[in-house]
C-alpha cells in the first residue's frame, strides 16, 4: 500500500518541481502588479476620513477629468486606426518580400522600433522635428519648405506622429502571423472562379483577416491609452491626457487629490482590461480560420 501511494504521489511531485521555477516570476507579478492594483482601488473606494465611498468616481467625472479622458480616447483611436491601416499595408509589403534577408531585417527593426518609446523618443522627435530640428532646418533650408507655424511637434499632431512611431512596427509584429495564415490556394481558387484581386480582398482575405485587424486595434487603443512619458516630455501639460492629469492629480502642481488620480486610474485600468479582453476573443476567433 505505501508503495502504491508513494507512486501516486510521484507524479504530483513532480509537477510540483516542474512549477517551482515560476514562483519568482508569481512573486514579481503579485508584488508589482496584484498588489498594486488592490492598493489602488482600495484607495479609489476611500473618502478623506477613510471610509468607503464613490466620490473619488464623482469627481472623476468634473468637467476637466471628462475632456482628458474623451482626449486620451480620441487620440487612442485616431493613432490605433491609422496603425492599424499603415501597419497591415507594411507588414504585408514585407511579407511578398521576396528576399529573406530583407524580411528578417524589416521585422528585427519593428520589433526594435515598438519598444523605443517614452522620453527618448519625444526627444527624438524634437530634435528631428522641432522648430530647430534637423528635418525642420533641412526642409527649410533646401526645398523652401516652413513646416512652423503651420506644423508643432509639441501638438496634437506631433503627438500622433511620434505615437505611430511605436504603432505602426507593432502592428507589423501582430498582422504577420495571421497574413502567413492566408494561403495561396485561396487566391488562386477565387481567381480561377473568375474573381478579380480586388474582390478576393474583399470576399475572402479581409474577412479572414478582419479578427486579426480588429484584436491589433484594440491592442494598439490600449498601448496608446496608457502612454505617459512621450506626451508628458512632449508637450508637458499643453494637451490634457488621463495619464498626464493622473499625474498632476498625485504631485500636486495645481491640487492634490490622490483619491481622484487613483478613481480615474482604475476606470482606465477597466478601458485598457476591456481591450486585452476583446483582443484574446478576436484572437480564437482567428484559430478558428486557422484550424
Amino acid at each position: 500500500m505505501s508503495t502504491r501511494s508513494t507512486e501516486r504521489r510521484a507524479p504530483g511531485a513532480r509537477r510540483l518541481l516542474l512549477w517551482l521555477p515560476l514562483l519568482p516570476f508569481f512573486l514579481f507579478g503579485i508584488l508589482m502588479e496584484i498588489i498594486p492594483i488592490l492598493s489602488v482601488l482600495l484607495s479609489s473606494l476611500r473618502d478623506s476620513q477613510g471610509g468607503l465611498s464613490l466620490a473619488n468616481y464623482a469627481r472623476a467625472m468634473t468637467k476637466i477629468n471628462r475632456e482628458s479622458f474623451m482626449n486620451s480616447v480620441r487620440l487612442s483611436a485616431i493613432t490605433a486606426a491609422l496603425g492599424v491601416g499603415i501597419g497591415s499595408l507594411a507588414g504585408y509589403a514585407i511579407m511578398q518580400s521576396r528576399s529573406l534577408f530583407f524580411r528578417k531585417v524589416a521585422t528585427a527593426l519593428a520589433d526594435v522600433a515598438t519598444n523605443f518609446g517614452g522620453a527618448p523618443l519625444a526627444f527624438a522627435f524634437i530634435v528631428t522635428l522641432g522648430s530647430t530640428g534637423i528635418v525642420t532646418q533641412l526642409l527649410k533650408k533646401a526645398f523652401g519648405i516652413a513646416l512652423y507655424p503651420s506644423f508643432r511637434v509639441y501638438s496634437v499632431s506631433g503627438l500622433v506622429l511620434a505615437y505611430l512611431y511605436f504603432q505602426l512596427p507593432l502592428m507589423i509584429l501582430l498582422i504577420q502571423p495571421s497574413l502567413r495564415g492566408l494561403k495561396e490556394e485561396w487566391r488562386e481558387a477565387a481567381l480561377n472562379l473568375g474573381a478579380t484581386e480586388a474582390r478576393y480582398w474583399a470576399k475572402v482575405a479581409l474577412p479572414v483577416l478582419a479578427p486579426s485587424l480588429a484584436g491589433g486595434f484594440l491592442l494598439l487603443f490600449a498601448n496608446s491609452y496608457g502612454a505617459y512619458a512621450t506626451a508628458w516630455t512632449l508637450t508637458g501639460p499643453d494637451i490634457n491626457l488621463v495619464t498626464i492629469r493622473i499625474a498632476a492629480l498625485i504631485r500636486g502642481e495645481v491640487q492634490l487629490e490622490p483619491g481622484t488620480a487613483d478613481a480615474m486610474a482604475v476606470i482606465s485600468l477597466a478601458i485598457m482590461s476591456l481591450c486585452v479582453l476583446g483582443s484574446m476573443l478576436t484572437n480564437r476567433l482567428t484559430q478558428r480560420w486557422k484550424s
